[in-house]
């Protein structure tokens, strides 16, 4: 037996609700595909009284959903419709100010929106650089912050929304999971999810295609998409809070906290490949490898479940100042440790 102290669930060990309890079909099925009919899920009205309910005041966070706008872009393709995207649909997603799931073709019922590009791992870049022209030419004014996730992200909106309070919408700069390789100051991965200021989409939109700014496609995705942000003079920005402390993150939680790295992420990871509660923020943003069902326990664990008798007050973990994309981690000062509430997980 090994102990592992948590900051919240970790996933990926064991599913520890039922359908019953989620409020879904007992069709549903823990394995590699959930199945789940559409009609069995709560509406966003029941989900939002059964919240008000359990947590309270929700004044700061429904304040910062009309102050800091974000448009969630998931990509996604026709065969993970009702394998993930619906799951993330009925999941998280819905918290954005604006949704929308792009994919190679229009699915009007879901529904999608296709880009015209063919599936398959070597045209990602492909659908990203016609996904962001898409939300430029279409959404622009419908949000201040424009997130791209995968249909295995896990993002947490509230957190992500606290986070971007602090940043300026008006400067071309972009957030996500640093990793240090490949491109000048480093590139975000693609699956924590990477979230651009107003500013760089509009650097984006207007900068003539060509290919030697930004690859229209080939290659790996978010190291393309980063040179061509930093080609476009679009900053790295710094997401670590202000203890050090990682907010997105390109494996699911259970990996972050007991460091079961591969080789190559322990070589380029700019936060130094750390592992464990203190090295995750309280106010952590993004997981990714998240399958179906543990994106309803994700759910189930950070908005309903609760210590009784414990109360959390809300905490200032954002940095004084944004540095640009020429920081490196050595420039943040870290608290020793900070205060951690766990929860003690036992792995088999």
């Amino acid at each position: 037996m090994q102990t592992v102290g948590l900051v919240f669930a970790c996933m990926g060990i064991s599913i520890l609700v039922t359908p019953e309890i989620l409020g879904l079909s007992a069709s549903v099925k823990h394995g590699s595909r959930v199945e789940v009919p559409r009609d069995s899920f709560y509406t966003h009205e029941d989900l939002y009284k059964i919240q008000k309910i359990n947590h309270g005041d929700d004044t700061e966070a429904r304040k910062l959903y009309d102050q800091v706008r974000i448009l969630c872009w998931i990509m996604t393709s026709p065969k993970n419709l009702e394998k993930k995207a619906v799951h993330v649909r009925a999941t998280w997603a819905h918290r954005c100010n604006k949704l929308i799931f792009i994919s190679s073709v229009t699915n009007n019922s879901f529904p999608t929106v296709g880009v015209d590009v063919p599936e398959g791992r070597e045209h990602l870049t492909g659908k990203t650089m016609k996904a962001f022209q898409y939300v430029f030419d279409h959404h622009f004014d419908d949000a201040d912050w424009f997130m791209k996730a995968d249909d295995d992200t896990y993002t947490i909106l509230e957190n992500l929304r606290y986070f971007l309070s602090s940043q300026n919408k008006d400067s071309p700069i972009f957030f996500g999971h640093h990793i240090k390789d490949k491109v000048k100051h480093g590139y975000f991965s693609g699956g924590a999810g990477y979230i651009i200021s107003k500013e760089a989409l509009r650097k984006f939109g207007t900068h003539e295609t060509n290919a030697s700014t930004c690859r229209q496609d080939g290659g790996d995705e978010d190291v393309e998409f980063g040179k061509c942000m930093d080609n476009l003079g679009v900053k790295v920005g710094n997401s670590y809070d202000r203890f050090g402390r990682s907010r997105f993150h390109c494996y699911e939680p259970a990996t972050h906290l007991i460091g079961a790295y591969p080789k190559w992420y322990i070589n380029f990871d700019a936060h130094g490949a750390k592992s464990g509660p203190e090295s995750i923020s309280d106010y952590a943003i993004s997981f990714h490898y998240v399958s179906p069902a543990n994106m309803y326990a994700l759910e189930y664990f950070v908005y309903h479940l609760r210590p009784y008798g414990l109360h959390f007050k809300h905490q200032e973990l954002n940095q004084d100042v944004t540095i640009s994309s020429t920081f490196s981690t050595s420039l943040i000062s870290v608290s020793p440790r900070s205060s951690l509430t766990a929860i003690i997980l036992k792995i088999q």
